[in-house]
């Protein structure tokens, strides 16, 4: 090959890597919007009614109990209308696609499965906010209950786990 050839080639080489950069760059930074805008918006549901008038009153009874017990669950049984339009306010939650009809069946019943990345990404930040209102708080203990809860296969759970400790190594 001359190096005429292979200056040519190295150009186009250089040129088409450059191509694919800028478009991964675009789409990097679309996703990163995509969670700014959520950071931003997260749970503004909850402080307005009917939701704010019944968080207030569960938030400090929440506070006390463990994720995932009786106690919690009768407390959310309690807060089922503020629960209902919130989880129908915002696509983080699984059961948003529950209420909204998304919901593809898959043998599991995994309403996660309707989600995009940027709802994946949030809910993880959520649960991992949300332990630490309990003094028992655990997001190991949280990703195993949720996995259960939401029949979240174990590759999925295992990405959670991995993001969590780098959140976690990171803040």
């Amino acid at each position: 090959m001359t190096d005429e050839l292979r200056s040519k080639d190295e150009l186009f080489f250089e040129n088409e890597t450059r191509k694919h950069q800028q478009e991964v760059a675009r789409y990097l930074t679309k996703f990163a919007q995509m969670l700014l805008t959520r950071a931003m918006e997260h749970d503004a549901s909850k402080l307005e009614s009917p939701e704010r008038e019944i968080f207030i009153e569960f938030t400090p009874k929440l506070k006390g109990s463990t994720y995932g017990s009786e106690e919690y669950k009768t407390f959310l049984a309690q807060m089922k209308p503020a629960l209902d339009h919130h989880y129908a306010k915002n696509k983080h939650h699984p059961e948003f696609n529950d209420i909204n009809g998304y919901t593809f069946q898959t043998g599991n019943n995994c309403a996660i499965n309707a989600m995009d990345l940027v709802d994946i990404v949030e809910m993880l930040c959520d649960w991992m906010a949300a332990v630490k209102r309990h003094t028992n708080g655990s997001i190991w203990k949280s990703i195993d209950h949720n996995e259960k809860r939401f029949g979240i296969n174990e590759q999925l759970s295992q990405l959670f786990r991995n993001t969590a400790a780098l959140l976690e190594e990171t803040i």
